[in-house]
């Protein structure tokens, strides 16, 4: 049986994360490509035999594409994916984070809801081999109950701020011109997914100040403690200001029966530690992760070469296949709106908790249809 070609268009050079992805799965084709730089929309759109080329957005949604990934500055997001991909009648992939303003987070709910097309929300870090590991023994109870995790995110991007040009980037507005934990998905995702089920229902944001000398807002640093429905504790850590070597991956998970460690720094490795496994007086000791590779999703462990080729062990092919499969479908992948409206909500609500002392936010418990007196934000 035939299956009909997937043509996708790529908003934005970040896009060209998902190319390999792309290309490895069967009909599917990068049918255009748009961004607002001439000079990297030729570069990349020659590098892929990319006829239709775009600089205006709109333009491209009037071609023949199915779907669109959304790979802009982070404030188009949500204007791209309601006002031009949904109404327009193709399925969305958008990069992190998922909008700027609480309400931008309730319109695209509401719009995926009207327009009943495919959204997934494209955070990688999910689709991590080891992530996808300690998810799978989470489900097979290797770990006992989990009940604490950590996710950091300390990256100083303070050499990003400002173009080649001289001219301010984005970045210096939306992400490090406002106070809070302005980028917290890629350590509360992979979290989330040792803690099946479950949603979070309150966070709580700390920070040492704004110490950087750029002239920011950002706090160098902040610490968001996350509480869940279930009475799960989560910590996640968000750091682009300081001055210290990238750690983008850092993850710890704590259950009833063992504990998952992700490596510190380049010299390290993942390790963990099952009760099961050491004697009854719980002397534990650490073991490498890879020692449990067994339990990785069967499509990782048959990976083939152009598929790992992809990025971060084949995930970043299969976040893509995933998305390919619920477009052809017509259905919501794992990676919802409702999944990544909460995630970057976290965020959201710690530039608030912060500006007030570590206040405590509730959450919105986003879900289909949910109601409109929920769709406020309480003090």
């Amino acid at each position: 049986m035939s299956t009909k070609k997937i043509k996708v268009g790529i908003a934005g050079v970040r896009g060209l994360s998902t190319v390999m992805g792309l290309k490895n799965i069967e009909d599917v084709e990068i049918a255009a490509m748009c961004d607002l730089d001439e000079d990297h929309l030729k570069s990349a759109a020659d590098s892929l035999n990319v006829s239709k080329r775009y600089r205006v957005f709109d333009d491209m949604l009037e071609s023949d594409i199915d779907a669109v990934i959304i790979a802009t500055p982070m404030q188009c997001h949500v204007p791209q994916a309601i006002a031009a991909a949904l109404e327009a009648g193709k399925s969305v992939m958008s990069e992190v984070t998922a909008g700027v303003t609480m309400d931008e987070l309730f319109w695209l709910c509401e719009s995926v809801e009207k327009y009943k097309k495919t959204y997934m929300y494209a955070e990688n870090y999910v689709y991590t081999p080891q992530v996808q590991l300690v998810k799978n023994m989470v489900r097979k109870g290797l770990f006992g109950d989990p009940y604490y995790a950590e996710g950091m995110y300390l990256h100083n991007i303070s050499n990003i701020l400002v173009y080649p040009n001289g001219k301010r980037s984005w970045r210096s507005y939306w992400q490090c011109g406002k106070r809070g934990n302005f980028y917290p998905t890629h350590s509360v995702g992979p979290v989330m997914q040792w803690f099946p089920g479950d949603h979070i229902t309150e966070i709580s944001t700390f920070s040492p100040g704004i110490r950087n000398d750029v002239g920011m807002r950002q706090d160098s640093g902040t610490t968001t403690m996350c509480r869940t429905a279930n009475g799960k504790l989560l910590s996640i850590r968000t750091d682009c200001m300081s001055p210290r070597p990238h750690n983008m991956d850092y993850y710890l998970m704590q259950g009833t029966g063992g504990i998952f460690q992700s490596k510190t720094c380049a010299e390290d490795i993942d390790k963990i530690s099952l009760v099961a496994e050491d004697n009854p007086e719980y002397s534990m000791s650490w073991k490498k992760l890879t020692d449990y590779n067994e339990y990785l999703p069967e499509r990782y462990q048959h990976a083939t070469k152009e598929q790992l080729s992809a990025g971060h062990g084949g995930g970043d092919y299969f976040i893509v296949e995933d998305f390919i499969n619920a477009v052809r479908a017509g259905t919501q992948p794992e990676l919802d709106v409702y999944t990544g409206c909460e995630w970057t909500a976290v965020g959201l609500l710690s530039e608030i908790s912060v500006a007030n002392n570590g206040k405590a936010m509730p959450m919105p418990h986003f879900r289909p249809d949910m109601p409109i007196e929920e769709k406020v934000i309480k003090l």
